[in-house]
């Protein structure tokens, strides 16, 4: 048998492959040491022969609740992912693994891989709507890509939407190109009248290099992205930088910044009502868009999340509690779980692209509804 992660976004390291029913794997931590918990690798095998596959390091993850009812996902053909039998005791991820192909290849998370990022940035800049700019390079030299959809209307709202700051989160890449394809689809709509009120600016992928170098949480050189929001640089993080330069240019009405959280498994957002310039008029535009996402999405709810900041008391550092703060706009963090929603449970796949692909066309309801109402 055989095991390798020398591919885009792979982790893993191979302790002892000696035994079928203790293979013994380990997890490589981000640039710096500081994060670890994504995993994605192949297996080559033994048609039904059954493997267990332990991952020795898991109890020291960044977060090890992440590990509790949890269940990797894997793919026979790469397109299709399923979720394996999972258990997690003493500090110990075990998987096991029915063979049914000669290789399989197993995740944290379904993988959203720098080629389909390239390939989605390539097939919808064909849109008459749309137009790409490279806002500069990664510190591995990779490009920021900003699309922008619309027409540069001044009188419209400007929108704008990030998503993977951390790059383990790849639910928030299959979100992102389910709203693309909604909000890009001429039969539809609420993309048709959303886009006669704003111009969208997406960011798909924040962080490409942590993407590519199979990290979790931060960029080429460990920083983690959502804490540099007040003051990024190009030496540390030339993406928020990029970002945050383009914003103050456009303005922003409303921010959406879409990630993944390890441990909750539920669909929430947390907002910036921490924000010193948090106002009565934004509070009411929060209460709007989620009333409307939860009626969008029977999978969003705001019963599990986030404790809010307290007033005047938010981290300016990230990412949605500055843009609101700076823009004094509807600013919010989507969190998707890597388990399942507790709330629709799927024992076949959890949550799943599919899932995310169909939140990224519900967000679009949302923000119709709160479209007109986004300026004081």
């Amino acid at each position: 048998m055989r095991i390798s992660a020398n591919f885009d976004g792979g982790n893993i390291e191979t302790i002892n492959l000696d035994k079928h029913d203790d293979i013994q794997l380990a997890i490589r931590p981000d640039e710096g040491g500081e994060f670890y918990q994504w995993f994605n690798f192949r297996m080559e095998g033994e048609i039904g022969q059954t493997y267990t596959l332990n991952i020795m390091n898991a109890g020291t993850a960044s977060y090890p609740k992440g590990w509790e009812d949890y269940q990797a996902v894997a793919s026979y053909d790469r397109q299709h992912w399923f979720r394996l039998p999972t258990s997690y005791q003493d500090g110990k991820l075990s998987i096991q693994v029915d063979l049914d192909c000669e290789a399989i290849q197993i995740a944290y998370f379904a993988p959203y891989s720098y080629e389909r990022h390239l390939d989605l940035i390539s097939s919808v800049q064909l849109h008459p709507a749309v137009s790409l700019e490279n806002l500069g390079l990664t510190l591995d030299g990779r490009d920021m890509s900003l699309l922008k959809i619309g027409d540069n209307d001044p009188a419209k709202k400007n929108i704008w939407i990030t998503a993977r700051q951390h790059p383990g989160e790849t639910m928030a890449e299959w979100l992102i190109e389910g709203l693309l394809n909604q909000l890009l689809d001429s039969d539809c709509p609420t993309a048709k009248l959303l886009l006669d009120k704003a111009n969208f600016y997406i960011v798909p992928n924040m962080n490409p290099d942590g993407s590519v170098r199979g990290h979790l949480r931060t960029n080429a050189v460990g920083t983690n992205l959502n804490r540099e929001w007040e003051s990024p640089s190009l030496e540390r993080s030339p993406e928020v930088y990029y970002v945050t330069n383009k914003m103050k240019e456009t303005g922003v009405d409303l921010f959406y910044d879409v990630h993944g959280d390890e441990g909750l498994p539920y669909v929430f957002v947390a907002g910036c009502e921490g924000a010193p310039n948090y106002t009565p008029h934004m509070a009411k535009l929060q209460e709007q868009f989620l009333a409307a996402l939860g009626m969008a999405s029977a999978d969003f709810q705001t019963k599990y999340g986030y404790d809010k900041d307290e007033p005047g008391k938010a981290n300016l550092t990230v990412g949605s509690n500055w843009v609101g703060n700076t823009f004094k706009c509807l600013a919010n963090t989507l969190e998707m779980p890597f388990k399942d929603n507790d709330n629709l449970p799927d024992p076949v796949v959890g949550w799943s692209p599919a899932r995310c692909e169909y939140l990224g066309e519900a967000s679009l309801v949302a923000m119709l509804a709160v479209v007109d109402n986004l300026s004081e």
